[in-house]
């Protein structure tokens, strides 16, 4: 049963923030002749760590609102020079724009179940790369206009 994990976005606006940060990952690393994937660095390593590797996503909590998933495709245990354990997740680079919904502030990770999820946004609800920040689309959405 696949299960996936909630976490804020600390430090980007918008959809088109966070892949803008990436892609700016992503070109740092080549000029270094480096390979790199996105990911992210937290302590502790979820439990249910077969769940989330059976297809699960990293839903990014951007300004209040659940606003993009990205796929999850690795979950790994690394320890750092001091001897701390630490999780390294890795996503796919593809960023799914889902129906925003509000979500208040928290600290690390949560599972979020599957059947907890906001849906994806269809094809043509996010055909544009700038996406309006979530507040509007959340808006919009229960108005249901999207």
């Amino acid at each position: 049963m696949t299960l996936h994990l909630i976490k804020l976005c600390v430090g980007c606006d918008s959809i088109a923030d966070l892949r803008r940060w990436q892609k700016q990952r992503i070109a740092a690393a080549k000029r270094r002749g480096r390979r790199y994937a996105p990911r992210h660095w937290t302590r502790m390593m979820p439990k249910r760590r077969d769940e989330i590797l059976d297809g699960g996503s990293l839903y990014w909590v951007i300004q209040g609102y659940v606003a993009v998933r990205q796929r999850i495709v690795g979950l790994d245990r690394r320890i750092d020079k001091d001897g701390r354990a630490y999780c390294r997740i890795s996503f796919a680079k593809t960023l799914i724009p889902v129906a925003p919904r509000k979500h208040r502030p928290f600290q690390g990770w949560r599972y979020l179940a599957a059947k907890e999820a906001p849906p994806d946004l269809a094809a043509g609800q996010r055909s544009s790369e700038k996406l309006p920040p979530a507040r509007m689309l959340a808006e919009l959405s229960e108005l249901g206009l999207i």
